[in-house]
C-alpha cells in the first residue's frame, strides 16, 4: 500500500470517528466537537491495522489531502462535519451500575473525596466494565476500576449526561462508588491472618511459652555452666600449686 493511499484509510477512519462513534472508542468530545489528538491516537492504536499510526501520519493527512474532513486546533482534532455526532442529554435513566478508573496512585484520595476528571472536563464513565478498562488503560498500564452505585449518585445530587454507550459525570461522591481494598489493607489483612494461623490456641488451665525466650534462657544458663566450671578448673590449679610449690 502506497503512502497516499495509506493516509487516505487513515483520513477516512477517523473521520468515521470523529462524526458519527467516538463513544464506540471510548472518545468524548468537547461542546465543540474537539478531542485530543493524543486521546485519538491512543485509541486508534487499540484497533488492528492502526497501531503503527502517529501525530505525523495527522498532520501528512492535512498537508496531502486537499478534501480532508479534519480540522486541527493545536493539540485538539474535530471533523469539519459532526451533523452525526451524538448529542450529549441529561439521561432520566441511567444503568444502576457505571465504571471508571483511576490511577493507582490516585486510589487513596479517590476514596477520601471522590472521583474527579483526568485529562477530560468530566468524568467519563461507561455500562461496560471492560470499555472502562479499556480507556483506563490509556493513562495507567494498571488502572483501579472502580464501580458506581448510580442511584445513590442520584440521591447525592450527581447529573449524568448521556453520549450514546458514554455518561459523563462533573464528579462522583466518595461514598457512591465501591473498588477494591487498598494495597496496604491487603497486606495487613494478610499478615493478621497469617499471626492468627501460626499462633496456637491456649489449652485450658496451660500458658504459652515464648520460645524464642525459652531458648535464649537456655543458652544463657548453658554458658553460666561453662563459666563455673572453668573458674572451678581454675581455682583447682591455684590450690594444687600453693600446696606443691609446682607450676
Amino acid at each position: 500500500m502506497d503512502a497516499l493511499r495509506s493516509l487516505k484509510q487513515i483520513s477516512k477512519f477517523v473521520s468515521y470517528i470523529l462524526e458519527r462513534k467516538p463513544d464506540e472508542f471510548g472518545l468524548v468530545p468537547d461542546e465543540n466537537g474537539y478531542i485530543k489528538i493524543k486521546s485519538l491516537l491512543l485509541a486508534l492504536n487499540e484497533e488492528d491495522g492502526y497501531k503503527f499510526v502517529r501525530r505525523h501520519h495527522i498532520d501528512d493527512i492535512l498537508s496531502s489531502i486537499p478534501d480532508s474532513q479534519l480540522e486541527i486546533n493545536d493539540d485538539l482534532i474535530r471533523s469539519k462535519y459532526r451533523d452525526n455526532l451524538p448529542k450529549p442529554t441529561v439521561s432520566e435513566n441511567p444503568p444502576k451500575l457505571l465504571y471508571t478508573c483511576v490511577r493507582k496512585k490516585a486510589y487513596s484520595f479517590a476514596l477520601e473525596k471522590g472521583i474527579f476528571p483526568v485529562g477530560n472536563k468530566k468524568v467519563v464513565l461507561s455500562p461496560a466494565k471492560e470499555m472502562a478498562e479499556r480507556m483506563g488503560k490509556r493513562f495507567s498500564p494498571l488502572p483501579v476500576v472502580l464501580t458506581v452505585n448510580v442511584q445513590k449518585a442520584l440521591e447525592a445530587g450527581v447529573i449524568f449526561h448521556n453520549s450514546s454507550e458514554l455518561y459523563t459525570a462533573d464528579a462522583i461522591p466518595a461514598d457512591c462508588f465501591t473498588g477494591p481494598p487498598l494495597p496496604k489493607q491487603k497486606e495487613e489483612t494478610g499478615r493478621v491472618e497469617k499471626h492468627k494461623e501460626l499462633t496456637p490456641k491456649p489449652m485450658p488451665g496451660s500458658y504459652l511459652i515464648n520460645l524464642e525466650i525459652a531458648e535464649e534462657e537456655k543458652k544463657r544458663t548453658k554458658l553460666q555452666r561453662r563459666k563455673k566450671e572453668i573458674d572451678w578448673k581454675k581455682e583447682r590449679k591455684r590450690v594444687r600449686r600453693d600446696k606443691t610449690g609446682w607450676l
